[in-house]
């Protein structure tokens, strides 16, 4: 109730600001800054980004969900197939660290899955989609796929729905969906999409807009469970330079946003792997923030930050498999510190890890991480 009341209130408001555009003396493009500066206040993302910044501090966001596997004695496949139990994992997290934002159980294999596409489920790692035979006709019989009845994607739609009726509301409620490409390249393979992109560009083409159609579908659902932020990721896009990531994946997430702004919902871009001749195509895509990987993975992420507007939130990006596994907390906290440090001349950065944090990340480390990033202050 609390979150479609919200949504009538702004409805509400926008309809007054629209009249207001009609019958008032004042110069439209006046009242259409306005409109579009109260959408933007509206957003819970942008608005924690904000008050975090007037206060000095920053927004402090690992990627983290399988480290609570262990605090719950839960696994994998027990947690991405039972959403009670997948929410007490994401329970454990959020009550033991409170990040600034939280999403469940990363796992590319969903939307695959609820294609039809064949899935392995092991005990203890994460489903994968093997490589099977695909052809263009299948894109018809899965057009008339209804994922919304999808058992699996609807576990991890209730678990979002439970996370945000659990959660305070100082913490952010996420939501991951595969980016476009990344989607087919399941289906079709990842060596056969990346050479699509070059040899047979209109099939490939089809395709996305097949799994694009099919991911929105799926963040309508996640929005009306509650979600209010949106995490599109793309591991395969780093594949491609900066001409087919721009055709084949940032083209397609911008249409893919089309289902978001509206929503106060954000969106956040993450592709892993060296992004610096990628992060300016993935700003193109007018998502809120994009999520770039670790100094390890080639990412010079203040570099990033000269490169680009401050109208972009930049996420990262402590190497999730560095100290953070085998370093003690004294080594996270110096890994942290100097990043913060490097990052200080930019408001739009949010302190996040690179990638997912693997499942045997030591607790003390992750403690260790977010004290830092609370403790550090900006003035």
């Amino acid at each position: 109730m609390k979150l479609v009341f919200q949504r009538f209130v702004k409805f509400a408001w926008a309809v007054l600001l629209l009249m207001a555009l009609r019958f008032h003396d004042a110069p439209s493009e006046l009242w259409i800054a306005i409109l579009v500066r109260f959408m933007m206040i509206s957003n819970p993302f942008l608005r924690k980004l904000t008050s975090a910044q007037n206060e000095g501090r920053r927004m402090v966001a690992p990627l983290m969900g399988f480290p609570g596997l262990n605090m719950t004695g839960c696994t994998i496949k027990l947690a991405q197939q039972n959403y009670g139990e997948h929410f007490k994992v994401m329970k454990a997290i959020a009550e033991t660290f409170e990040p600034d934002i939280i999403f469940p159980l990363m796992d590319l294999a969903v939307e695959a899955n609820a294609l039809g596409r064949f899935t392995l489920f092991p005990q203890t790692d994460s489903a994968t989609v093997p490589k099977a035979p695909f052809s263009l006709d299948e894109l018809e019989r899965g057009s008339q796929i209804n994922i919304a009845r999808d058992t699996r994607l609807l576990g991890y739609v209730e678990t979002v729905k439970l996370m945000c009726i659990g959660f305070p509301d100082s913490i952010l409620k996420g939501a991951y969906v595969i980016g476009p490409y990344s989607l087919a390249a399941l289906l079709m393979g990842a060596e056969e999409a990346a050479l699509a992109t070059i040899l047979s560009q209109e099939d490939m083409h089809a395709i996305c807009r097949f799994t694009t159609e099919k991911i929105q579908e799926y963040i309508r659902l996640l929005i009306a469970a509650g979600a209010q932020v949106i995490g599109i990721l793309e591991p395969s896009a780093v594949m491609l330079g900066p001409d087919q990531f721009a055709a084949f994946s940032a083209g397609y997430v911008r249409h893919i946003i089309e289902s978001c702004k509206y929503a106060d919902v954000a969106t956040i871009y993450h592709t892993c792997g060296n992004t610096m001749c990628l992060a300016e195509k993935m700003v193109d895509a007018g998502v809120n923030a994009i999520s770039l990987d670790s100094p390890v993975a080639g990412v010079d992420l203040p570099a990033v930050a000269r490169s680009l507007s401050s109208n972009v939130v930049i996420m990262g990006n402590i190497n999730p498999t560095g100290n953070m596994i085998h370093g003690k907390p004294q080594d996270v906290e110096e890994e942290v510190l100097n990043l913060l440090k490097q990052m200080r001349p930019f408001p739009n950065f949010i302190l996040s890890t690179g990638c997912d944090l693997p499942q045997e990340t030591p607790l003390e480390n992750i403690h260790a991480f977010m004290r830092t990033g609370r403790r550090y202050r900006l003035h």
